[in-house]
C-alpha cells in the first residue's frame, strides 16, 4: 500500500476484542494511523501510528473524539445482555455525520444474514441458526437495521462459528448469504477481511457479508 492508503486515519471501536486484537496489529504494520477507543487502555500495547483514547462507546462525547479527524469507522464491538451495539450504533452513526465520515466497517453474525428459504428474514430467525439463544443475533440485528437506515457506507462482516485462530486468507464470502455449507471461520480470517475492506481488495458497498470456509 503506498500514499493515499499509508496516510489513512482509522478509528476502532472494539480493539481489544476477539478480532480486534488480530485486526489492529495488520492496520499498524501496513501503516494506517490508528485511533482506538477502550475502556481499558493498558490491553493495548503501544505504537508510534497508535492513539489510544480511555473512554466508553455509550459516551457520546468519547465517540465524537475518537472518530473526529478519521477517515473510516471500524467496530468490531461485541454484544452482550444489555444491547450494547444497539445502544452505541446511534452514537456512532451521529458522530459521523456531524464529522463528514461515510465509511464504517462492522462485525455482526451469520444470524443477521437472509436466510435462504425465505430471503425477507434472518438466519437468527429460522432454523437454518443452530444457536439456542437469539440475544446477541437481535442486538446485531438492530445494529444492522440502524446501518440499513443510515445514508453512510457501511459493510458488516458476518462471520459463522468463530473460533480463535490465525489468518490463512482462504475462505468464502457471501453478499447477504452465509457461503453454502459454512461451518466455520477464524477470528484471524475475520479480521484479515475486514483489512481487506480497509485496504479496497473487497468491497461489499452497502451489504453484509457472510464468511465461513
Amino acid at each position: 500500500m503506498e500514499g493515499a492508503d499509508q496516510a489513512m486515519n482509522i478509528s476502532i471501536f472494539g480493539a481489544t476484542g476477539r478480532v480486534g486484537n488480530r485486526l489492529l496489529p495488520m492496520l499498524l504494520s501496513s501503516g494506517y494511523s490508528v485511533r482506538a477507543l477502550a475502556r481499558s487502555p493498558e490491553k493495548l500495547k503501544s505504537h508510534p501510528s497508535l492513539q489510544v483514547i480511555e473512554g466508553n462507546v455509550l459516551t457520546d462525547k468519547d465517540v465524537q473524539t475518537t472518530i473526529s479527524g478519521t477517515d473510516i469507522v471500524i467496530s468490531t464491538l461485541g454484544t452482550d445482555k444489555q444491547n450494547t451495539l444497539q445502544r452505541a450504533f446511534p452514537l456512532i452513526i451521529d458522530a459521523m455525520i456531524q464529522e463528514n465520515v461515510q465509511r464504517i466497517l462492522s462485525t455482526g453474525t451469520a444470524g443477521i444474514l437472509n436466510a435462504r428459504r425465505d430471503p425477507a428474514i434472518f438466519r437468527f430467525e429460522t432454523n437454518e441458526s443452530k444457536r439456542r439463544s437469539t440475544t446477541a443475533a437481535r442486538d446485531h440485528a438492530e445494529a444492522c437495521k440502524l446501518l440499513q437506515q443510515s445514508p453512510l457506507n457501511w459493510t458488516i462482516a458476518c462471520p459463522t462459528y468463530l473460533p480463535e485462530g490465525e489468518a490463512s486468507g482462504i475462505f468464502r464470502t457471501g453478499a447477504d448469504f452465509l457461503p453454502e455449507d459454512g461451518k466455520s471461520i477464524t477470528t484471524g480470517d475475520t479480521a484479515l477481511f475486514l483489512y481487506r475492506l480497509v485496504s479496497g481488495e473487497e468491497s461489499f458497498h452497502r451489504r453484509r457479508a457472510g464468511l465461513a470456509y
